[in-house]
């Protein structure tokens, strides 16, 4: 007998589901047909089942003018791939891809086997909607709607009108297909996420609005980052296994558990084991500070960073009055006779805070870009490392501040293999006070870590 695969459930009160997408299915014998039955096996293992399940688009293959041939598709993926799920008993919410409603015909298609909720914007009825369940709220919307120009757009004004009208509910969970923040280094305006025009606006609101996370899908990987307090999920794991990048991304499914306490995520791959967890918010460390001395130091933290364990430095400073563009160290962490594993500090002109990370000896480093401080009088920045947040895990804020973001990058490197060597330094990099010097007034730097 299979075992069953124990689900995470809320701590008192809330709710317990499952998010996957991509599976880019509906063709029987077909390239995607086995790979999506492999998920669909770890979801039915789950103990308790979930209460309901998210699915961020492009369930099949489509792309097809024919209409009666991507009927066909939606059958055989609904009666046959998702025949097993009693969706009276546990409801399955979608959103539009660009596999699945590329135009005015899809589109119809998409609303007429869904019958989706009709409580969207009335050029859209079927294609956004919202879903409300006690204290949890989930908006859907399109990424891609024909009438505002397809791929890359959003509609913006209806979302926020619908997060207003419902401000009571505790939980609010936005869902679409495209990222909005480029996702492990793929980027492109309305091909690979949201464009300039609607992104930021969209953005601002989920902000505003207090939105726990937006869950997406569309790029071939399992990514967490946060932006100005809020979550972008991204998981396309469902089936599309062989344009996932090779020794990186997997097929998996991504078993969620919200309740008062804040947010848990266990990433299960196709034998149901976890591969990456993650919680959210963080505990605060406000007790546990410990001052770092500056110069060279051998480091209280070694080796890889155990899952669910963290790093957080706490830096405090004034630019010099004289202005530079040469790299100033805040902190380094290296191995005798090695370059830096990991080096924190301001670059460029804009003076802008960079976090480096050298993963593997003999490649290029990997870049991680934050705000620029050259025109502040003085800071007091948190940067944590969180390695269940891979590339999306090294995150800043200003310390009197409660809303975290990732930094910018351009990788699909996981901050969960990070080794972090035996010396630190404060104020200079590993080969002196002459190398990389802060010239930073009343430099401090503080570490934490649980």
């Amino acid at each position: 007998m299979t075992p069953r695969i124990p689900a995470i459930c809320p701590r008192g009160q809330g709710h317990q589901f499952v998010i996957y997408g991509d599976s880019c299915s509906g063709v029987p014998n077909a390239l995607h047909e086995q790979t999506f039955a492999s998920v669909n096996a770890v979801v039915r293992r789950l103990d308790p089942a979930p209460e309901f399940i998210l699915f961020p688009g492009d369930e099949v293959i489509g792309l097809v003018s024919d209409e009666a041939a991507l009927r066909d598709q939606w059958r055989h993926w609904l009666e046959v791939e998702m025949g097993w799920l009693d969706r009276t008993q546990i409801p399955m919410w979608h959103t539009t891809g660009n596999h699945t409603a590329y135009d005015e015909m899809s589109e119809a298609v998409f609303r007429d086997v869904l019958g989706l909720p009709d409580n969207g914007p009335v050029d859209q009825l079927g294609l956004s909607y919202f879903v409300r369940r006690g204290d949890l709220l989930m908006v859907f919307v399109n990424t891609l709607w024909s009438g505002s120009g397809g791929e890359g757009y959003v509609e913006t004004q209806w979302l926020e009108r619908t997060l207003q009208e419902n401000a009571d509910v505790r939980h609010k969970l936005v869902v679409g297909h495209h990222p909005v923040f480029p996702v492990n280094g793929f980027s492109g305006p309305y091909q690979r996420e949201i464009g300039p025009e609607d992104g930021p606006k969209f953005w601002d609101i989920l902000v505003r609005e207090k939105v726990l996370a937006y869950v997406c899908s569309h790029i071939l990987a399992f990514d967490v980052q946060i932006h100005r307090g809020v979550l972008q999920i991204c998981t396309a794991g469902a089936g599309t296994a062989h344009r996932m990048p090779e020794g990186v991304e997997y097929l998996h499914c991504v078993q969620a558990a919200i309740d008062d306490q804040g947010l848990r995520l266990n990433v299960l791959d196709t034998e149901g084991a976890i591969r990456e967890k993650f919680e959210w918010p963080p505990t605060e460390q406000e007790s546990e500070w410990k001052t770092l001395p500056r110069g060279e130091m051998e480091a209280p933290i070694q080796g890889c960073l155990a899952m669910g364990r963290r790093i957080e430095l706490r830096v405090t400073g004034q630019p010099s009055s004289c202005g530079t563009a040469r790299p100033q160290t805040f902190f380094s962490a290296f191995a005798p006779g090695s370059i830096e594993q990991i080096w924190l500090g301001l670059r460029g002109s804009q003076q802008t805070l960079t976090a480096i990370v050298h993963g593997s000896p003999g490649r290029s480093p990997s870049y991680w870009i934050g705000p620029n401080l050259a025109e502040v009088s003085a800071f007091d920045l948190n940067v944590m490392f969180n390695p269940e947040m891979g590339p999306g895990g090294i995150l800043w804020k200003h310390h009197a501040a409660s809303d975290w973001s990732s930094l910018q990058s351009a990788t699909t490197s996981e901050i969960n293999k990070v080794i972090w060597p035996s010396r630190w330094t404060v104020g200079h990099g590993r080969r002196g006070i002459t190398d990389r010097p802060s010239s930073l007034h009343r430099l401090d730097c503080q570490f934490a870590t649980d």
